[in-house]
């Protein structure tokens, strides 16, 4: 497929999952929360820009499995299949050839710290989902990354235009130990729902829990409700 039909095909997509996924978006709570728990003013989706709970760091603490996979751009690769009619797989110049997101977002980590302001640039998950297109029995996503992880997210999440798989922070390359190449950034979430050093995003049609999910941490993940465990 020619650049000129994918970014045709792109754009087309993505105002039908906007238009299928729209009400349930505006309904999730980092959004329509009513009485959210947290302090300080209104963040860039209405809720305080504190979480209940969090503390704000200059610092970007890292966490992981113990592993850190390295993996260099000729090896990398993204596969999206599942339930979707289109399933693809990427190499790294089919995925910088994507259209490119920047944006700045906040990132709250479930162990009580919070990073504002962080910029981003990268591909967002709704762009690499209107070339898949979800087949209409999808709900959730299960993200892979190169160390076994995996964590799932719903579509009405996963589809928010601030969900992206990032290559680049604060204008640099996006480093090994905080995901890179590339990484899932989920900032209306609890960041455990970002799969670092992404390499595979399957579409479900149920969901399907993730490790932590299976040690008991929260399906949905919402900062402004304390949602860190089931």
């Amino acid at each position: 497929m020619e650049e000129s039909e994918k970014l045709k095909r792109v754009v087309e997509a993505r105002m039908k999952l906007k238009s299928r996924f729209e009400e349930k978006i505006k309904q999730t709570p980092s959004v329509a929360d009513n009485k959210p728990m947290g302090s300080g003013k209104p963040n860039r989706h209405g809720m305080p820009v504190i979480p209940v709970g969090q503390t704000e760091t200059k610092k970007w603490p890292v966490l992981d499995l113990g592993v850190q996979p390295d993996i260099s751009l000729k090896e990398w690769k993204l596969v999206v299949d599942g339930a979707v009619e289109h399933p693809f797989e990427l190499n790294w110049e089919e995925f910088m050839a994507l259209p490119q997101t920047e944006d700045v977002s906040d990132f709250h980590c479930v162990t009580t710290w919070s990073k504002l302001n962080v910029s981003w640039k990268g591909i967002r998950l709704l762009d690499l989902a209107a070339l898949a297109m979800p087949k209409e029995a999808a709900t959730h996503i299960l993200c892979y990354g190169y160390d076994d992880y995996t964590t799932n997210v719903s579509l009405e999440e996963a589809l928010k235009p601030d969900v992206l798989l990032v290559h680049t922070a604060q204008g640099q390359p996006l480093p090994k130990e905080h995901g890179g190449p590339v990484r899932m950034i989920t900032p209306q979430l609890y960041a455990w729902k970002g799969s670092k050093w992404i390499n595979r995003i399957e579409f479900l049609t149920r969901n399907r829990l993730g490790f932590w999910e299976e040690r008991g941490y929260s399906n949905t993940a919402y900062p402004w409700r304390n949602d860190r465990y089931s």
